[in-house]
């Protein structure tokens, strides 16, 4: 795929690097009081994968945890794809999750339930999967995992508990249940489907309704409240830059796209989309004026104060987790970013 030219690629290496970000000029105060760590939150994604992964978790938490981020978001895939689906994994990774000193806020990926009908991830029925991980990871709607959780605004009431809101620094933050493969509209092949499935299309179009309103509302409180900035974040990478998409690889996020840039143009504040799923550190501006993603995704106007961001995972997750910044007022930005390596070894 050409790449766009305010596209920028960062080599994953073993040192900390900061992450350009260009956006609209700031609106509102930030708080400029307290120490740098309290005014920081930590990203991480795509892990872990495999048993040394596994294995190394712990120590990566550990690094985090003396960071002393605000918080921490999990971009979703806990698991290879190509890695079994079962419930005793899931119970592990969320005991896992808990030992964060403070908040983590995980939205789900599709190696956990949307791609477990592969043979290698058991043949499982995803809608089975989904609910089961929903049971696991949010058992306790309105509130994060982590030893000390905090309250979130949660879409429980319409079945969709993973889809939380909050708002830190004069930021408002959304996380959204949008995954790979298509928003799972790729076929369930491992169970004999050649095509995506009645229950599959039902689901999908529930969830990205909720999705898309959780959107608007994110944005017209960010509005009414003054803040600087909104962050969405979730596990597709909507703008993968390693290959040229078909319409049967990204029909699904169509609708999203179109409303992240009508909310987004219309928006004072910056925008910050943050996502995992292709596993390499990036940092762009898709949806600028002129972006090949605008006519990919047929999509008129454009959302120049888009930053989007996408971490380290799989492999690459080994090195590093995402450090994200609050800048004082007056700041060009609101978010600056540094990749911060782990001190652990690499399994």
């Amino acid at each position: 795929m050409r790449r766009l030219p305010l596209l920028t690629t960062l080599i994953a290496t073993a040192a900390a690097l900061p992450l350009a970000v260009s956006a609209a000029p700031a609106q509102a105060s930030v708080p400029t009081g307290g120490d740098h760590a309290a005014r920081t939150f930590a990203v991480i994604g795509d892990l872990p994968y495999g048993d040394a992964d596994l294995a190394a978790l712990p120590g990566w938490i550990r690094d985090i945890n003396a960071a002393n981020p605000q918080f921490t978001l999990h971009l979703g895939d806990i698991k290879s794809g190509s890695s079994l689906c079962t419930t005793d994994y899931s119970t592990t990774i969320r005991a896992q999750l808990d030992t964060f000193t403070n908040p983590l806020v995980y939205t789900p990926g599709d190696n956990e339930w949307t791609d477990c009908h592969r043979p290698a991830a058991g043949t499982y029925n995803p809608l089975e999967r989904l609910a089961e991980v929903r049971s696991i990871f949010f058992d306790r709607p309105g509130m994060t995992l982590g030893q000390k959780p905090m309250k979130v605004f949660s879409q429980v009431a319409r079945g969709l508990p993973e889809n939380v809101t909050f708002a830190r620094d004069d930021i408002s933050f959304a996380a959204l249940h949008v995954v790979g493969s298509n928003n799972d509209l790729v076929p369930w092949d491992g169970l004999g489907n050649t095509r995506t499935t009645y229950p599959q299309r039902q689901e999908q179009a529930h969830r990205m309704a909720a999705v898309l309103d959780e959107v608007r509302t994110t944005f017209a409180r960010a509005k009414a409240h003054g803040d600087r900035a909104v962050v969405l974040f979730q596990q597709a990478d909507m703008f993968d830059p390693t290959f040229t998409p078909t319409a049967a690889d990204i029909s699904a996020f169509e609708p999203l796209v179109r409303t992240i840039v009508r909310e987004a143009s219309a928006f004072r504040g910056e925008t910050y989309l943050l996502n995992g799923d292709s596993h390499v550190a990036n940092a762009d501006h898709p949806l600028a004026a002129g972006s090949v993603w605008l006519q990919r995704y047929h999509v008129k106007g454009s959302a120049d104060s888009l930053q989007r961001l996408t971490v380290d995972g799989a492999s690459n997750a080994h090195l590093d987790f995402l450090r994200a910044t609050v800048n004082p007022e007056g700041a060009e930005h609101v978010l600056s970013f540094d990749r911060v390596p782990y001190s652990t070894p690499t399994p």
